[in-house]
């Protein structure tokens, strides 16, 4: 009986499953045909426990128990090993391959698709960057990787250099059929012709790639090639001398592109020339500079022989990119393309020594390189004035800014733009030799009318204070308020007014410097030639019109007119925000092209040219494209003694304004435009 009850509780069980499948199967919808989904290997088992079942109810009570349950199929043991991709058939996201269905014996068999979760400890396989072929040059490509600190300078450029050539799985850049490649040519080319850029190409020596050479020599010339033109794309796009070397009051905030967006750039290019070429500033005046620099050098493209730049000295055996063209202006025969200074070029060189009077060894130097190319035609001031130009356009922003302002401060001139046409320019008056306006890119981002002055701490401290020490009224008598705060420091201020320092209107674009530009009640200054008198701070000759011309770019449909401005004069200051920034920058164009296309040079009224020139001709150019720290500008308040009776019985709250308050407005007051009860009282 035991054994019957058990045939019969396995044939139930089977039946009802059997059911569930074929109702799952009707569910999943009209499969036709050939389109029938495969069996699982899970119903065929449950329609061969059926058909077991179903013998054992109709009669064949003969089988014993233990032929029974050796017909039912038991698990296996679940101490295995979990099943990798392989095992259940898939790719190795874990999706299984389907099984291939049972042949039916009469009727097709219905079929079901199953889909085998992914094993839990299985983990995505990794992202595989590119891989290329094993030749013996993508080879020493991948061993000189553990070379780099020796081939690339900079680390951060060394990082970038590995990532790219492990991107592109160790396949060379320049090297094709065990040669430089085209574009390695072209580069090359492009280095040598880099004076015209105001660089020098000396700086920029190009490997040799020698047809035929071990794979080992070629991948290290590959490699050089990279890094040489790294080292030029950072010197186009950010100058040989960093800015920090010139002053402390110069500051730049943007960054140079990442090395491996450079390196993008230079392995996608279809024109490498026209792609290096790129990397120098695109701004007009640059251009204009670069002619000017070709005509004081006497060096049009068209005029005269190409010259051979100065290198590494050479002598017989040694291979360098020069040699072709020192053939070339030599006259000596053999391959036009031989890198090789062999014995014959050595020999012309000797010729060329016992003409210039200079010992005949043969060996080519700057000396022997100057011999063969001859006197430059050209005024060696201009030229140098040019380079220190050229190069300080370099620190410049690439975008000056759909509109923006140009100040100028050799020139003593202000410039407005807008779509970069010139719409209005001013005079101004810039700091002295003693308080020079320093040189910045930033943005304006309101205008102020009736502007309180409050004293910058070098004038309250250097003149003020000294000056009340030996006359307690002379402060009453500018018409300036001191207060003493709570820590002993000292805050002197204007009230706005027609004797307001800062005039009646102020111009302001927050910076590290704390000046700004600004109206003056000296008008007569703008009638000197030469205008350097100020703190630091720039004074506009017409400052209500130069309002007017800015916020038509700012805020074109408020009506802002001189006119308009001038009737806001009064005691009482207003701020007037922009609600799009002008970029503001502060340049120091020494040499330009004026309206006439003439060269212009303008005095270096701070001794900027001299460093910049000083940096690109002495030792330190090895290493001047490197910043150096400069201390921010220090702006403290120290306590003082004030003589009897003056100030002690006036104190600020706290510690006093902040300095950007002071400076530049407390944005917390009313703004225009306003109606009139709206205004604020003078601070």
């Amino acid at each position: 009986m035991r054994g019957l009850r058990l045939d019969r509780v396995l044939a139930t069980s089977a039946l009802a499953f059997a059911l569930t499948a074929s109702t799952s199967l009707t569910a999943l919808g009209d499969w036709g045909g050939e389109n029938l989904p495969p069996v699982a290997p899970a119903m065929r088992q449950t329609a061969h426990l059926t058909a077991t079942a179903n013998d054992a109810t109709s009669g064949e009570a003969s089988l014993t128990e233990s032929e029974i349950e050796s017909r039912i199929p038991l698990p296996e043991s679940a101490n295995v090993p979990p099943p990798s991709a392989t095992d259940v058939g898939g790719p190795a996201t874990g999706t299984t391959t389907a099984t291939p269905a049972v042949a039916p014996t009469s009727a097709p068999e219905p079929k079901a698709q199953e889909s085998a979760p992914a094993p839990a400890n299985v983990a995505p396989p990794a992202v595989k960057e590119a891989v290329a072929p094993e030749t013996p040059i993508v080879t020493a490509m991948r061993e000189q990787m553990s070379k780099l600190s020796r081939l690339v300078d900079r680390k951060n450029e060394r990082s970038a250099v590995e990532a790219f050539y492990a991107k592109r799985g160790y396949a060379p850049l320049w090297v094709e059929n065990d040669e430089a490649s085209p574009r390695a040519k072209a580069a090359i080319s492009y280095l040598g012709t880099v004076d015209a850029e105001g660089l020098e190409p000396s700086e920029y020596p190009t490997p040799v790639f020698r047809s035929g050479a071990e794979p080992a020599a070629l991948a290290d010339a590959d490699i050089r090639l990279t890094s040489v033109l790294l080292n030029f794309a950072r010197h186009a796009q950010g100058g040989r001398v960093h800015w920090t070397r010139v002053s402390g009051d110069i500051y730049y905030g943007h960054n140079l592109p990442e090395p491996a967006d450079t390196l993008a750039q230079i392995a996608d290019a279809k024109d490498i020339g026209e792609t290096l070429a790129s990397f120098n500033p695109p701004h007009a005046a640059y251009q204009g500079l670069k002619a000017k620099l070709a005509e004081a050098r006497g060096q049009k493209a068209e005029a005269g022989p190409a010259r051979i730049n100065d290198g590494p000295a050479l002598k017989v055996g040694m291979h360098d990119n020069r040699v072709p063209l020192l053939r070339e202006r030599l006259g000596v025969s053999g391959d036009a393309n031989d890198t090789t200074y062999d014995a014959d070029v050595a020999e012309a060189v000797k010729k060329v020594q016992q003409q210039h009077k200079m010992k005949p060894t043969g060996l080519l130097n700057s000396a022997t390189i100057n011999a063969i190319n001859g006197p430059r035609r050209d005024r060696a001031r201009d030229v140098d004035v040019i380079l220190a130009n050229m190069e300080r356009w370099r620190w410049l922003p690439r975008d000056l800014g759909k509109s923006h302002v140009v100040l100028n401060i050799p020139d003593y001139t202000l410039r407005v733009y807008k779509d970069g046409a010139e719409i209005w320019r001013t005079r101004v008056v810039v700091g002295s030799t003693k308080n020079p306006t320093p040189i910045l890119t930033e943005t304006m981002k309101y205008i102020t009318v009736n502007p309180t002055w409050n004293v910058p701490p070098s004038i309250v401290y250097n003149e003020y204070l000294p000056a009340l020490q030996q006359d307690p009224t002379v402060l009453t008598r500018m018409g300036l308020r001191l207060t003493q705060n709570r820590d002993g420091s000292v805050h002197i201020s204007q009230p706005p007014g027609e004797r307001n320092a800062l005039g009646r209107i102020r111009f302001n674009f927050p910076n590290r410097f704390l000046v700004y530009q600004h109206d003056t009640p000296d008008k007569h200054l703008f009638a000197h030639d030469k205008r350097a008198y100020s703190h630091g701070c720039m004074r506009v000759q017409d400052p209500a019109k130069y309002g007017e011309v800015i916020l038509s770019i700012v805020r074109p449909n408020d009506g802002y007119t001189k006119e308009r401005l001038t009737k806001m004069f009064g005691n009482s200051e207003i701020d007037i925000q922009f609600p799009t920034h002008l970029p503001v920058h502060i340049t120091y164009q020494t040499a330009f092209v004026d309206d006439n296309g003439k060269l212009a040079i303008r005095d270096d009224i701070y001794g900027r040219d001299t460093r910049t020139i000083a940096s690109l001709k002495g030792e330190e150019r090895r290493f001047a494209d490197t910043a150096v720290d400069r201390p921010k500008q220090s702006h403290a308040r120290p306590s003082v003694t004030l003589p009897r009776g003056i100030g002690n019985a006036t104190y600020a709250s706290g510690g006093g304004p902040s300095f950007f308050d002071m400076f530049f407005g407390n944005p917390t007051r009313p703004q225009e435009p306003v109606r009139p009860q709206r205004r604020t009282s003078a601070r």
